[in-house]
């Protein structure tokens, strides 16, 4: 069976070698391709990954156009666009409807490159509107390496947008929280929420990750890379390796995101 990754990145060709080179310059961070979506198809041939979701990220409001344009050249059978909006997008009412019209399945919201806290009360018109659209939403929670390790997205954040908004298809990035792994075991396991693993597995045990995942829903847990940022064929080597069984390894390469994404 292929596997769907839910969790990945890259860049209009014109842009992606600047777009890389400025982000391993600020993370220290090196990327494993080159941001294409060529390079990223090359990945998916060989390491058997059937689609890709790609997360993109608006930085600015005024970059909503550019990101539906890229999203309508490149989408197909295999990528799998999800769009953004930015919290100070005056017309995000209307871009979100935009979004559901032409068919796109969902939306990447990332607190740190867009400067706000997951909980704050500005964001829940938007994710008001996200829910009655019933798009999907993906949100980086946990820190960001790339900035200091102030809080805007930990598991308490993650808990108050889950209670205050049950309805929203909401799926959580990086096994619940990058580097907040301990709070995600306290507080988000056994709650129904979609959780994606990617760049999470190469930095933390196989116990603490066992435990995360075998405390959730087998029926919650997404395949992700991250990818360029983390290497497909290396998280799904990471994840094969805790022995989680044929099962739940079958729902989370590919049925739980099928499932999610039809």
């Amino acid at each position: 069976m292929k596997a769907i990754d839910f969790h990945t990145h890259a860049f209009p060709d014109n842009l992606a070698e600047r777009a890389i080179k400025g982000i391993e310059e600020k993370s220290g961070i090196k990327a494993f391709l080159d941001g294409t979506i060529p390079s990223l198809l090359s990945s998916m041939d060989k390491n058997n990954i059937e689609k890709s979701v790609i997360c993109s990220i608006a930085t600015k409001p005024e970059q909503f156009e550019s990101i539906l344009k890229w999203s309508r050249k490149i989408r197909s059978e295999r990528i799998i666009p999800f769009m953004s909006i930015h919290p100070s997008d005056n017309k995000f009412k209307e871009h979100i409807e935009i979004i559901k019209k032409e068919g796109f399945k969902g939306i990447k919201l990332h607190p740190y490159y867009q400067e706000f806290n997951l909980d704050e009360e500005k964001m829940f018109s938007v994710y008001e509107t996200i829910c009655k659209n019933g798009l999907i939403l993906i949100a980086h929670t946990g820190y960001d390496f790339a900035f200091p390790p102030v809080k805007r997205a930990e598991p308490e954040r993650v808990m108050k947008i889950k209670k205050k908004f049950p309805g929203l298809k909401f799926v959580i990035s990086h096994l619940g929280g990058w580097r907040e792994w301990k709070d995600v075991q306290k507080l988000l396991c056994g709650e129904k929420i979609y959780m994606e693993i990617s760049f999470s597995l190469q930095f933390i045990d196989k116990k603490t990750a066992n435990d995360i995942i075998n405390s959730c829903s087998e029926n919650l847990i997404l395949f992700g890379s991250d990818s360029p940022w983390g290497d497909q064929g290396q998280t799904i080597s990471l994840l094969k390796s805790l022995g989680l069984g044929k099962k739940k390894e079958s729902l989370i390469f590919n049925k739980n995101a099928l499932k999610l994404l039809t």
